[in-house]
């Protein structure tokens, strides 16, 4: 890579009113990963479709997935592409299901 900071992007559905739920993402993620994100990019879509890449890495697809992440699994998912050794302090840890 090339000391250049990845890049979160999430396409969200329009027609299901899913925009507020794309920003909380973002802002989970933005909060939690403050300095090591270049950018959260918002991407209208339609069709059902909710999705999250890291690059060109698809980190979450809500019809493969199952539904929407919650804040811990996306932090984990994205954690392990974009700073494997990161402990996420109490996310990390089992049992802990609060945000």
């Amino acid at each position: 890579m090339s000391g250049q900071k990845p890049r979160v992007s999430i396409l969200y559905c329009t027609q299901c009113n899913w925009l507020l739920r794309a920003g909380w993402m973002a802002q989970e993620l933005l909060s939690t990963f403050s300095d090591s994100l270049g950018e959260v990019a918002l991407i209208p879509g339609t069709g059902g479709n909710f999705e999250i890449h890291v690059g060109e890495t698809l980190v979450w697809e809500r019809k493969r997935d199952g539904g929407f992440p919650g804040p811990k699994e996306l932090k984990q998912r994205v954690r392990d592409i974009i700073e494997p050794e990161r402990d996420l302090g109490h996310t990390d840890r089992a049992g802990s299901d609060h945000p």
